[in-house]
C-alpha cells in the first residue's frame, strides 16, 4: 500500500513539472512585476547584499525577503535567464501539490481521492498561471497550505500534535518572510476558528504551542528586526503603512473594489473544474446547515477565513485570495469522486454541468476560427492557431462521446488534458506574444542600434521592463497620471511642462512608449523638439527626442 501511495505521488511530481515548470523559459521576463522582483535581487547582487532589497539602487520594501533570496539562489545557479526566475515558484507549486495529495489523504483516508485531488490542482488555470510567473503569491498560499497541513496531520493523530504544531510554525514563519504579517494572521484565524466551532480550543494549550512560537520568533523575525533598526521610519512607512495598512482603506485597482468581486472571481480561476467548484460549494454549505465530518469542516472554514480577511479590504485581487484556492481543489475533488467517479449513480449536477463543459470545450475552438481574423497580423503564422482549434474541437467530442456514454472517468481526464492542450497552443506563439508583454525586444533593439547616453523616458508600465533588460537610467511618464502606488525613486512626469523641463537637460532623449503616450509627445514637443519614432516592436514605440536648438 505504501508503494502504491509513493508511486502516486511520483506520477504527481512528474505530471506537475510538465504543467507547471516545463518550457518556463520560453517567454521573457513580462512586464511589470516579473522584471520588478528579479531586478530587485539582480541589484541585491550587484550590492552585494542578502538582507536588503534594492529596486532603482535604493532601498525597498514593498515586499519582504524570502522571494528574493530564492530568487538570488535561482539566478546564482542557473544564470540570469527566465527559467531561472520562474523556477522558484514552480518548484513550490509541485510542492504545492504534494501538500495537497497528502492533506487529502489524511482528512478524507482515500489515495484515489487523494490523487484526484492533485490532479485537479495541477490542471488549475490559475494555479498554473501563478506557478508559470515570478510572484510572491504561490510561495506565499502555499506555505499557508504547509502550515494548514501541518496543523491537520497533528490534530488528526495525536502521536504528531508536538512535529505538527512546530511544522506550522515554521510554516507560518516562512510565509510571514514571503509577503508579511498575513502569512501568521490566515493559517492562525483558520485553526482557531475551526477549533472554536469544533469546541477543542484547548488543543493549543500545551508546551508545543509556547515552543512553537520560539521557534516562529527565531525564523521571521530577525529580518524585520534588521530593517528596523537599519532603516527605521522609511522601512515603516512604506513596508507596514503603505503596502499594509494603506491597501485596506485605498483601492489600488479601484475597478476591482467592490462588494461581489471576490464572490464572482471565485470560480473562474478554478477553470477548466469551476462549474464542479460552484456545485461542490453549494453542497458544501449545504453540509454546513445539517452537520458536516471534520475534514470537510475544516476546508469550509479554510475557505470562510480568508475570504472575510479579504473582502473587507478595499485593494482587491483574485491573487490576494489564491491562499483558498488549495481548499477549493480539494472541495472539488471531492465532490467529483463522491458524485461520479466513485459511485453507481451519478448526480445529476455533475452530469448537467458535464454537458455544459462539454460545450464549452467545443465553442472554444470555434470562437478561435471566427475571431482569427482580427488578431491574424500579430501572428508569424496562424497555422498553430488553426492546430490548437483542431485539437480542442477533438478534445470536446471525445468529452461529448463520454458524457453521453456516462463514461464520467474519461470525461474527467479530457478535462485534466484541457490546459495542457492549452499550454501548447500558447507556446507555439510565445514569440509572436512576447514584444506585447515584455520590453525585451525594444530594450534590446534601442541598445544594439542607438548611443543611448541619459535616462531613457518611458510610458509607466514599461519602466521597470525598461530598466530591467538595458540597466540605464529611467524616468517614467503618465499624463495625466498618478505616482506608483509604492513610489519609485526616479523621475516622474504627470504634466507637459515637466516632460519639457526633463527633455531640455539633454541634446538627445531616447525614450520606449506606449501608443497613448506618442500621440502626447507629438503635441508637447511641437515647435520646442525634434520627434522620430524609430520603430514599432509589439505595443511600445521606440522613440528619439532632439532638442531644436
Amino acid at each position: 500500500m505504501h508503494n502504491k501511495k509513493f508511486i502516486q505521488i511520483l506520477v504527481l511530481i512528474g505530471l506537475a513539472y510538465i504543467y507547471l515548470m516545463m518550457g518556463n523559459g520560453i517567454v521573457s521576463l513580462t512586464n511589470p512585476d516579473e522584471v520588478f522582483y528579479l531586478q530587485t535581487a539582480k541589484e541585491m547582487a550587484q550590492q552585494d547584499t542578502w538582507i536588503t532589497p534594492y529596486l532603482f539602487g535604493q532601498p525597498q520594501f514593498e515586499k519582504p525577503i524570502f522571494l528574493y533570496w530564492m530568487l538570488r539562489a535561482s539566478i546564482g545557479i542557473f544564470g540570469n535567464t527566465p527559467f531561472a526566475a520562474r523556477l522558484p515558484a514552480a518548484f513550490i507549486a509541485i510542492l504545492g501539490v504534494v501538500a495537497v495529495y497528502l492533506l487529502s489523504l489524511i482528512g478524507f483516508k482515500d489515495d484515489k481521492k487523494a490523487f484526484f485531488s492533485g490532479l485537479v490542482l495541477i490542471s488549475c488555470g490559475f494555479y498554473i498561471g501563478l506557478a508559470r510567473s515570478v510572484f510572491t503569491d504561490m510561495i506565499f498560499s502555499v506555505f499557508i497550505l504547509f502550515a494548514l497541513l501541518s496543523f491537520y496531520w497533528g490534530y488528526t493523530y495525536p502521536s504528531r500534535k508536538g512535529a505538527g504544531l512546530i511544522l506550522f510554525s515554521v510554516s507560518c514563519a516562512l510565509a510571514v518572510l514571503t509577503k508579511g504579517p498575513l502569512g501568521l494572521l490566515i493559517p492562525l484565524l483558520v485553526i482557531l476558528a475551526f477549533l472554536f466551532i469544533k469546541k477543542e480550543l484547548r488543543f493549543l494549550c500545551c508546551g508545543y504551542s509556547l515552543w512553537g512560537l520560539l521557534v516562529f520568533s527565531a525564523i521571521a523575525l530577525p529580518w524585520y528586526i534588521l530593517m528596523e533598526a537599519k532603516y527605521g521610519a522609511s522601512f515603516n512607512r512604506e513596508f507596514f503603512y503603505n503596502d499594509h495598512f494603506v491597501r485596506l482603506i485605498k483601492a489600488e485597482h479601484p475597478g476591482n473594489d467592490t462588494w461581489y468581486f471576490y464572490p464572482m472571481t471565485l470560480i473562474g480561476p478554478m477553470f477548466p473544474w469551476s462549474l464542479y467548484t460552484l456545485i461542490a460549494l453549494v453542497y458544501l454549505a449545504r453540509g454546513i446547515r445539517r452537520g458536516m465530518d471534520t475534514f470537510t469542516l475544516f476546508l469550509g472554514v479554510w475557505i470562510a477565513a480568508v475570504l472575510l480577511i479579504f473582502q473587507f479590504a478595499h485593494s482587491k485581487l483574485t491573487s490576494y485570495i489564491f491562499p483558498l484556492f488549495p481548499a477549493l481543489g480539494l472541495v472539488t475533488a471531492d465532490f467529483i469522486c463522491s458524485r461520479a467517479l466513485f459511485t453507481r449513480s451519478p448526480s445529476r449536477a455533475f452530469y448537467i454541468a458535464s454537458l455544459v463543459m462539454t460545450a464549452v470545450i467545443l465553442l472554444v475552438p470555434i470562437g478561435l476560427i471566427v475571431a482569427l481574423p482580427s488578431y491574424a497580423m500579430y501572428l508569424g503564422s496562424t497555422i498553430p492557431v488553426y492546430a490548437l482549434a483542431v485539437a480542442l474541437f477533438s478534445l470536446g467530442l471525445f468529452s461529448l462521446v463520454f458524457v453521453l456514454h456516462k463514461r464520467f472517468a474519461g470525461f474527467t481526464f479530457t478535462l485534466f488534458f484541457l490546459l495542457l492542450i492549452i499550454l501548447l497552443g500558447a507556446a507555439s506563439v510565445s514569440k509572436d506574444v512576447e514584444p506585447y508583454v515584455s520590453s525585451k525586444p525594444a530594450a534590446e533593439y534601442l541598445m544594439k542600434n542607438y548611443p543611448v547616453k541619459g535616462p531613457i523616458i518611458c510610458s509607466k508600465f514599461f519602466v521597470r521592463g525598461v530598466r530591467f533588460y538595458t540597466d540605464k537610467e529611467v524616468a517614467a511618464v503618465d499624463i495625466p497620471g498618478t505616482e506608483y502606488f509604492s513610489p519609485h525613486p526616479i523621475p516622474f512626469l504627470n504634466s507637459d511642462s515637466e516632460v519639457r523641463e526633463f527633455l531640455g537637460k539633454q541634446p538627445v532623449t531616447y525614450g520606449i512608449l506606449k501608443k497613448g503616450n506618442v500621440i502626447d509627445f507629438r503635441r508637447l514637443t511641437e515647435n520646442y523638439f525634434k520627434f522620430e519614432i524609430l520603430k514599432q516592436i509589439g505595443n511600445e514605440y521606440v522613440v528619439r527626442i532632439s532638442s531644436l536648438q
